[in-house]
């Protein structure tokens, strides 16, 4: 079976990977904010923590985390896809590796959120880590992704000139 992709579409759809890859970094740093509130919220006392709870930091902190999660996962694939698809293969390396692992640390990080809401520390304590590791990683996978997308950017000029 051939599945014929339009040329636009394959030129233009190994920018939107990349794309949306950059504002989940950005959300991931809003997440982490809203992670911070909420750890002030739980040591606050008093007028300070009824303020804080008016912040309602949990649930947008759930709801950020809820659209990363889907969003991180349908990203990784269709990065996946566009690479298959232009390239009839992957690349086994760093990006490709890091990814995948960014996917698993942040499913295994929302698969935490029923403990967390029982008052389970360690799962609370395990979420933490895993999203200070994700948000490490996503530092790293920003850089390797630059230079994945200067090596296209290069390819395609080639082609255009």
């Amino acid at each position: 079976m051939s599945l014929v992709i339009p040329e636009p579409l394959k030129i233009w759809g190994q920018f939107i990977h990349p794309t949306i890859m950059w504002v989940l970094l950005a959300g991931t740093i809003y997440a982490l904010y809203l992670g911070i509130q909420i750890r002030r919220t739980r040591a606050a006392e008093g007028e300070a923590k009824k303020e804080l709870i008016q912040g309602k930091f949990n649930i947008k902190h759930y709801q950020v985390g809820s659209i990363l999660l889907a969003a991180m996962v349908l990203t990784t694939l269709m990065g996946m896809g566009f690479t298959y698809i232009n390239n009839g293969k992957l690349f086994i390396g760093p990006h490709l590796l890091l990814g995948l692992g960014m996917t698993g640390i942040i499913a295994t990080s929302a698969a935490l959120s029923p403990y967390m809401q029982k008052g389970n520390d360690w799962a609370r304590y395990t979420h933490i880590a895993l999203n200070v590791t994700l948000l490490g990683l996503f530092g790293w996978q920003a850089v390797t992704g630059m230079q994945i997308l200067v090596k296209i950017i290069d390819k395609i000029s080639k082609i255009a000139s």
